[in-house]
């Protein structure tokens, strides 16, 4: 029987591991290998690893986390959580673990506009974070390809970085190619954008089928409901990271300050629920 089955090895799942092992408190940690950062080779705008690889911000969360006996990570995905009366089961490679909780960590899956040549660039010059990526095209030109009334306000935060921001809608993108000073545009009436990199807003789909088949409550973003501490619609089932959002927020904050904080928050309350059963 584990304290906590934590799902997904990212920044939050990493946290919520170490916050349980300081605790020691019996943790299993399983990660799927499948990260929204994947084809992001420098996270920002996180105090002390401004800049740092995700890949290796993972690799360190798990080195310090070996230094904890209680914690067990393995490489693996998990295929199905149940609620019953005596607690939580989570399958994984065709076994049934028994445990008194689980926090989700799964994240979310993007979709870029159908653009030919944009996700081979999505993680560098294309983005859809300014405050994760905006600082490294200053003083050049930068494109919001988003059609949406909320380019207006991306335009707003960019100004100040970029030389200059351009709009232009996704339907009016033919292609996008990687030049040496960041991407050319190429546009249905034949002309041609040069900019150090492009802003866009994908449709984003929460990871998974497990928040699903639990039936967790959702918020109208799409977003799994919680409460500060990550505590979802299922007792025992806390969701942290991207694909959570607590009532006080407009929306999911996608971004790794965040989920840390989301990750330690949550294991914080599965430490209290062990303590008052």
């Amino acid at each position: 029987m584990y304290d906590a089955i934590i799902i997904g090895g990212g920044p939050a799942g990493l946290q919520a591991a170490l916050t349980l092992g300081r605790m020691h408190r019996r943790t299993l940690l399983l990660d799927s290998g499948s990260y929204r950062t994947g084809t992001v080779r420098h996270a920002h705008n996180l105090l002390t690893n401004d800049g740092r690889d995700p890949a290796e911000l993972r690799r360190i969360g798990r080195a310090e986390i070996a230094a904890y006996d209680s914690v067990e990570v393995r490489d693996a995905a998990a295929t199905e959580v149940v609620r019953d009366d005596d607690g939580l089961t989570v399958t994984v490679d065709g076994q049934r673990l028994r445990t008194h909780a689980v926090i989700l960590a799964t994240g979310i899956s993007d979709e870029l506009p159908p653009i030919p040549g944009l996700a081979e660039h999505w993680g560098d010059t294309v983005a859809n974070c300014p405050f994760c990526h905006g600082h490294e095209f200053a003083g050049r030109p930068v494109a919001v390809v988003n059609a949406s009334p909320h380019a207006a306000v991306l335009v707003r935060m960019l100004e100040p970085v970029a030389s200059e921001v351009l709009v232009v809608a996704p339907a009016d993108v033919r292609a996008v190619t990687g030049t040496t000073d960041g991407l050319r545009l190429e546009l249905l009436d034949g002309s041609s954008l040069e900019v150090a990199g492009a802003f866009v807003a994908p449709a984003w789909t929460v990871r998974g089928q497990i928040v699903d088949t639990l039936g967790l409550e959702r918020q109208e973003s799409g977003a799994v409901r919680t409460d500060p501490f990550g505590r979802t619609s299922v007792e025992g089932v806390y969701a942290v990271g991207d694909l959570a959002q607590p009532d006080h927020l407009p929306g999911p904050m996608f971004s790794l300050a965040a989920a840390i904080a989301g990750g330690q928050l949550a294991a914080v309350a599965v430490v209290q629920s062990l303590v008052a059963d």
